[in-house]
């Protein structure tokens, strides 16, 4: 008689895949009407791969590894270092300017939308920054006269009090 493996380390993780020699006695045990809990304990599998392995042979008839739904990816990892550096290099190129950058560099064929799409998911947005008055020197000496005499300025002194409720610090 086996016994149930109470060490966590022995148990199947979240990311592995069962092997097919392991989903073989799966399907057995449930043709041989054993309860999801049976075949769990037995085969030292946990009851949801084991419900999942059962949901999938009795919609597709098969336990084989289905191929992953959706297109293949574009860029390679490669790609996505050569778009960060060459962003990271000059912020200001355009996103045409840099799918023609990664042609020639990489040899991809990729458009600005697609570029734009992997920079948004890296992080980066195109948005502008804030504009900034530029300080002269001639309005910097017009201006300190007029901090210097409002230094001392209080809440209370010049609001009325309908505005600002007299509290004390």
């Amino acid at each position: 008689m086996q016994t149930a493996s109470t060490n966590i380390g022995e148990r199947m993780g979240r990311s592995q895949e069962l092997s097919d020699s392991k989903r073989g006695p799966v399907i057995g045990g449930h043709l041989g009407n054993k309860s999801i809990r049976d075949i769990s304990w037995l085969l030292n599998i946990p009851q949801s791969a084991v419900s999942g392995i059962i949901t999938k042979w009795k919609q597709l008839g098969t336990t084989a590894t289905q191929p992953p739904s959706g297109r293949p990816r574009h860029m390679t990892g490669r790609g996505q270092r050569m778009l960060k550096h060459t962003v990271r290099r000059s912020r200001q190129l355009s996103a045409e300017s840099i799918a023609k950058d990664l042609q020639t560099w990489c040899d991809l064929q990729m458009s600005p939308t697609t570029v734009c799409r992997e920079l948004h998911g890296m992080g980066f947005h195109g948005r502008a920054a804030a504009s900034k008055p530029s300080i002269t020197k001639c309005n910097a000496k017009r201006g300190m006269p007029w901090c210097k005499a409002r230094r001392h300025w209080t809440l209370e002194r010049y609001l009325p009090d309908c505005i600002v409720p007299s509290v004390k610090f």
